[in-house]
C-alpha cells in the first residue's frame, strides 16, 4: 500500500483554518454573536456539549486497553473558573495514579478569561485549537482527543514511571508482568 497525500484526512487543517480565521477575523464561530464574550461563551458551551461523548469515549478506550477497566471516567461539567474563564475537565483516574499523587489523564476544554477563543488541553499538555460548531466537527476531534490523552499519559508516566499503568505491570488476569533488570524507574 503506497502513501497517497491526496487521500489524507484534512479535518485538522480545516480546524486550524477555522482557528486562524478567528484570529484574523476577530470572531469565534460563524452563526449568531461571534464577537462578544457572551456570544463566544455560548459557542463554547455548545462545543463542550458536542465534544463530551467523544472525550468520554476516548478515555474509555484508555481505561479498557491500559487499566483493565478499573479506572473512573468522569466529567466535571461546564464550570466558571475563579478568574472568570470557563472549563470542562473529562478525566480518567485509576488506583495507581491516585496512590502516586499525580493528576489523572485529563482532557480539558478551556476558555480563559482573556482568550480570544477556547482551546483543548491535557493535565500535562497544553493548547490545541477548539473551534467546534457542529456534530461533524466534534467527531473530527477524536484523533486530537486521543493524542491529548496519549501525551498526557506519557507525561504522567514521566512524572513517576511505567508502573502506574496496570496493563504494563500485570496482565488482565492480575498476574504480574516482570520488568527487565534495566527498566527505567524512579
Amino acid at each position: 500500500m503506497s502513501f497517497d497525500p491526496g487521500a489524507a484526512d484534512t479535518a485538522h487543517i480545516e480546524a486550524l483554518e477555522r482557528h486562524f480565521g478567528d484570529l484574523r477575523d476577530g470572531t469565534h464561530g460563524h452563526h449568531g454573536d461571534t464577537v462578544s464574550r457572551a456570544g463566544k461563551e455560548r459557542h463554547f458551551a455548545r462545543a463542550v456539549e458536542l465534544l463530551e461523548p467523544y472525550a468520554l469515549k476516548v478515555l474509555g478506550e484508555f481505561d479498557t486497553a491500559l487499566f483493565h477497566e478499573e479506572g473512573r471516567v468522569e466529567s466535571s461539567g461546564l464550570q466558571r473558573t475563579a478568574d472568570g474563564g470557563l472549563v470542562v475537565n473529562w478525566t480518567l483516574s485509576w488506583a495507581e495514579q491516585r496512590a502516586s499523587g499525580i493528576d489523572p489523564i485529563t482532557l480539558q476544554a478551556y476558555f480563559g478569561p482573556f482568550f480570544h477563543h477556547p482551546h483543548l488541553r491535557g493535565a500535562t499538555v497544553r493548547e490545541w485549537p477548539l473551534n467546534v460548531f457542529s456534530e461533524e466537527q466534534a467527531a473530527e476531534c477524536v484523533p486530537v482527543l486521543r493524542v491529548v490523552a496519549m501525551a498526557d499519559l506519557h507525561n504522567l508516566v514521566f512524572q513517576r514511571d511505567f508502573r502506574i499503568v496496570p496493563a504494563i505491570v500485570r496482565d488482565a488476569q492480575g498476574r504480574p508482568v516482570t520488568a527487565a533488570p534495566n527498566a527505567v524507574t524512579r
